[in-house]
């Protein structure tokens, strides 16, 4: 199971991202999987296995969210890479780790019993736009504090029609505008993709630390006025082909997460670390 035929091992959003810089490059490198209804106890096993070898050998760092609200059974594993060099790098310390704990023969086994496990999977890069992001955290204590505390996440993947980039841009641009000025919006973070998909595709993502953190949100109409809604209906009418809501969950039992996310709610992140 080279990485990429096991995992990119790396989820939304968005999402583990050391945010020293919003100016410097960002990638989201998510590995997306469906996994067999009957299978799910043995890709659970499986994956702790690969999680336990990542923390004791040094290897790679990952979130991994599974799906609430959309198609079923599906999990998305993200980590943060800042170049595509970074990649290279990450996937030679992942198959370092997980060699040193199992052997070439048990890494082999255990490649096999995961593709078993699977429906389909898909590898994707999204890079951060921090451009059309509104309230992002302003460093990376903020970044780890703002997942850290997350337990739910909701991500609209928009797939834009080819030709209207710009306006749809301008328009996440007028709405971050608008948003950074009321004091009763939240962070919402957007990622473009950029390797691994089909057409124009943008993920506009918002973190909670329950569901009950997305009711009685202010509305689009809300942020934009009476005018820049319907101007919001326009674009959207003309520029976007399909959006995709999905509402995830963070699975904290199949996720290694960098140490600074982990501090922030180590009982959540590492529960059989705190419990000792």
């Amino acid at each position: 199971m080279r990485r990429r035929a096991f995992w990119a091992l790396a989820v939304v959003v968005s999402l583990l991202m050391p945010v020293a810089v919003h100016a410097q490059e960002s990638y989201i490198d998510a590995y997306i999987v469906k996994v067999k209804p009957e299978k799910t106890a043995e890709f659970t096993s499986l994956i702790k296995k690969w999680v336990t070898a990542n923390q004791d050998n040094n290897g790679d760092r990952w979130i991994t969210t599974e799906t609430l609200y959309g198609e079923g059974d599906v999990y998305v594993f993200t980590s943060t890479r800042h170049s595509y060099a970074e990649i290279d790098k990450a996937n030679e310390s992942v198959m370092a780790a997980v060699s040193k704990a199992f052997g070439a023969e048990g890494l082999g086994k255990l490649m096999q019993d995961f593709s078993s496990c699977l429906v389909w999977s898909r590898s994707e890069l999204r890079r951060r736009r921090w451009d059309l992001s509104r309230k992002a955290p302003a460093d990376a204590a903020a970044f780890a504090k703002l997942i850290g505390q997350s337990r739910v996440l909701r991500t609209v993947a928009v797939h834009v029609r080819s030709g209207h980039q710009l306006e749809f841009e301008a328009l996440l641009k007028d709405t971050k505008v608008a948003a950074e000025k009321m004091a009763n919006t939240q962070p919402v973070l957007v990622s473009q993709a950029v390797e691994g998909n089909k057409g124009l595709v943008y993920y506009i993502t918002a973190f909670r630390s329950s569901l009950g953190g997305f009711d009685n949100n202010p509305t689009t109409k809300d942020i934009l006025g009476e005018e820049g809604y319907k101007k919001f209906l326009q674009v959207n009418a003309e520029a976007v082909e399909e959006p995709v809501f999905t509402l995830y969950r963070f699975n904290a039992e199949l996720s290694n997460p960098p140490d600074d996310i982990a501090a922030v709610a180590p009982d959540f992140w590492h529960p059989k670390a705190a419990s000792k």
